[in-house]
């Protein structure tokens, strides 16, 4: 059992999520079924913070190579996910919720229940694999400025445990990563309270398109790519690992934090390699290049200098307003203020005019 990345605490509105995986691999020749997975806070505690079984344990978990399985991407897993075969790996999504208020834990330890029947026998048996422990960063987040001058949009699959950005795994060089852990597709919505207006198939007819996009924080540009052209949208041309992101910047803004900006326009972005910039300062225009079916912002925080090489991290807002989830809005949106945030995966959030 591996943990590629330690959970780093961040609030999603009420609450503080610890936000990680755990890599399972069979080293046996007969298949193991998990049956349970229990997290505790300390070793002291006998009150487990989470318990996942069953249908709850199925849905947190891939089976890696399975035939829905991308072969450098998210994807989603076939048939029995609790069942590792022989030479087989799973992946268990992890999203353990805590109040806001509360500390979160110095560590974490693990109890798994496992069933399997040996071979030779046709009596399955139980194993249990005791005290894993897991340490929890105490890294304080980064807190970002908005990455444009106010309006109202959409946390496309932003975090949450089902996202398909948090179940993205990238196998490149022999390493795996997880660099859209917490990234977020921004897409803007307009005064229809939609995404668009119009026919969907022009790039000018989304209210996203060519939005100014600011920098959150200050910091140095470490890449810069302006190459792609626009897509059309709703049309998704060969995806590679170098055309992924399509033209794109990324942002040190402190040692080991890297802010990626990805699908920008064509020709748009006013900033080079080794620049130094300032918090709201403008550095290109929203596009629709890459892996995008429409305009809009890719944006994620991670640990290393590389769109994919690199695990994703958690980063919060200073400040905006939530409307409530996109299925529901605008009929039912409501209007909450946020501080030192991150905002929930598919929600409605408006930010405010940058101050001159």
């Amino acid at each position: 059992m591996v943990c590629p990345s330690p959970p780093i605490p961040v609030t999603i509105g009420k609450n503080k999520v610890l936000v990680y995986e755990l890599h399972l691999t069979n080293f046996d020749v007969v298949p193991l079924t998990l049956k349970r997975i229990s997290i505790f806070a300390a070793r002291e505690n006998p009150d487990p913070l989470a318990i996942l079984e069953g249908e709850k344990l199925s849905t947190a978990t891939i089976r890696i190579g399975a035939p829905m399985m991308m072969s450098r991407g998210s994807g989603a897993a076939s048939g029995n996910t609790r069942t590792l075969d022989p030479g087989g790996r799973n992946v268990i999504f992890l999203w353990i919720e805590l109040p806001a208020n509360k500390s979160a834990p110095a560590n974490l330890r693990h109890q798994l229940v496992f069933s399997s029947t040996p071979a030779g026998t046709d009596k399955p048996s139980d194993a249990t694999l005791e005290d894993f422990p897991v340490p929890v960063d105490q890294n304080p987040v980064p807190v970002l400025s908005p990455p444009f001058d106010g309006g109202i949009w959409l946390a496309g699959n932003g975090p949450a445990n089902d996202s398909d950005h948090r179940r993205g795994i990238f196998a490149i060089d022999g390493q795996i990563y997880s660099p859209e852990r917490f990234a977020i597709d921004w897409v803007k919505v307009g005064p229809n309270g939609d995404s668009h207006h119009d026919e969907t198939s022009k790039n000018e007819n989304w209210w996203g398109w060519r939005e100014p996009v600011l920098a959150v924080a200050d910091g140095e540009i470490t890449e810069v790519v302006d190459e792609f052209p626009e897509n059309t949208p709703r049309v998704l041309p060969p995806v590679t690992l170098d055309n992924i992101a399509g033209n794109h910047i990324v942002l040190q803004i402190a040692q080991s934090r890297f802010v990626t900006y990805a699908h920008l326009q064509k020709g748009s972005i006013k900033v080079r390699t080794g620049n130094h910039v300032h918090r709201g300062e403008m550095l290109a225009l929203l596009g629709n290049s890459g892996n995008a079916t429409a305009p809009h912002l890719h944006l994620q925080v991670t640990d290393h200098n590389s769109v994919l090489q690199s695990q994703g991290v958690p980063f919060v807002f200073a400040a905006f307003t939530y409307l409530g989830p996109g299925s529901d809005y605008p009929e039912k949106q409501v209007s909450e203020p946020w501080g030192n945030s991150i905002p929930p995966g598919d929600g409605v959030l408006k930010f405010e005019p940058v101050k001159k």
